[in-house]
């Protein structure tokens, strides 16, 4: 669990990492003046950074997932029965859910009872399911999941949380940087290029630090989402299918995948709930908190 939770915010903390180290690498700090620092120029350049990194992940996640997952998309024209039927399903829902395009189907190789949805666009995303999820749900529990995965598509989660993820993101390089530059001595009538390493390793550290907070924002915000997903679920296939679908996940929930990608954890239809204070890097609710949300939505 741990281990887990500790390379999901390694990989959310790769885009700002990497963007300090090109800045430090060209020694670009066009917000620090012979006065300190210039605040004005500082947001804006962490802002531009920051939501241009979140951007740039936003665009490669339809390659990125597939080359993570190992998803394979099924042709459009496949006359495969089984995969025929699963696009008809797909493109159902999306009509209902009045999608501009139907979005590329893929499956992936996996024990684990799964799906997600990810995608730059409304009109350029990709919806895969497990191996295993298909092989052991029944009909109107695989409609319900692909629901939930459309809902997603239909409500723009993908570039919500691009959007959460960038502000977060700029607010991290922003804070961090005022936290090192006062901290490591730099406020002290210092040069810019008389900039320490010490203030370096304090982005550094600061970063981890505030992008560890940042991730408690966009846990619980991914957790809002999974409701409204799976309201948008019931609305397209149906309460009773929207709530098998949860309920047996929930049955089947202990079947892992040994090469489970935590990239992906926050865009599949469930994970694992976690305890204590672990609860709040959590990405989706309790199966049973959505469940109980959804009768209560939708009283018989």
């Amino acid at each position: 669990m741990v281990k887990r939770i500790f390379l999901f915010l390694v990989l959310n903390f790769l885009v700002v990492f990497m963007i300090s180290i090109i800045l430090n690498l060209f020694n670009i700090r066009p917000y620090l003046q012979a006065s300190g620092i210039n605040y004005q120029d500082l947001l804006l350049f962490c802002f531009i950074w920051g939501m241009g990194g979140a951007f740039i992940s936003l665009s490669l996640s339809r390659v990125m997932a597939k080359w993570m997952m190992g998803v394979k998309v099924i042709d459009p024209h496949t006359k495969d029965p089984e995969q025929r039927h699963l696009l008809d399903m797909v493109a159902r829902l999306s009509h209902k859910a009045e999608l501009p395009h139907t979005p590329q189907v893929g499956i992936y190789s996996s024990n684990e009872v799964n799906a997600f949805a990810t995608g730059p666009t409304r009109s350029k995303a990709l919806v895969a399911v497990s191996t295993g999820l298909l092989s052991r749900m029944k009909e109107n529990e695989i409609e319900g999941v692909i629901g939930h995965e459309i809902g997603h598509v239909a409500n723009g989660d993908m570039v919500t949380m691009t959007l959460l993820q960038g502000v977060v993101n700029a607010f991290v390089m922003f804070l961090a940087r005022v936290a090192a530059f006062f901290l490591s001595g730099s406020g002290r009538g210092r040069q810019q290029k008389g900039i320490s390493m010490s203030y370096i390793w304090m982005v550094y550290l600061f970063e981890v630090i505030f992008m560890i907070f940042g991730s408690i924002v966009v846990s619980a915000f991914s957790r809002f989402r999974e409701f409204r997903a799976d309201k948008k679920g019931a609305q397209l296939a149906g309460r009773d299918s929207m709530i098998s679908a949860l309920q047996s996940l929930r049955v089947l929930q202990d079947i892992k995948d040994p090469q489970e990608k935590p990239a992906m954890a926050a865009f599949k239809i469930s994970h694992q709930g976690r305890k204590g204070l672990l609860r709040f890097f959590a990405t989706h609710p309790p199966l049973e908190e959505r469940i109980e949300r959804l009768k209560g939505l939708y009283p018989t």
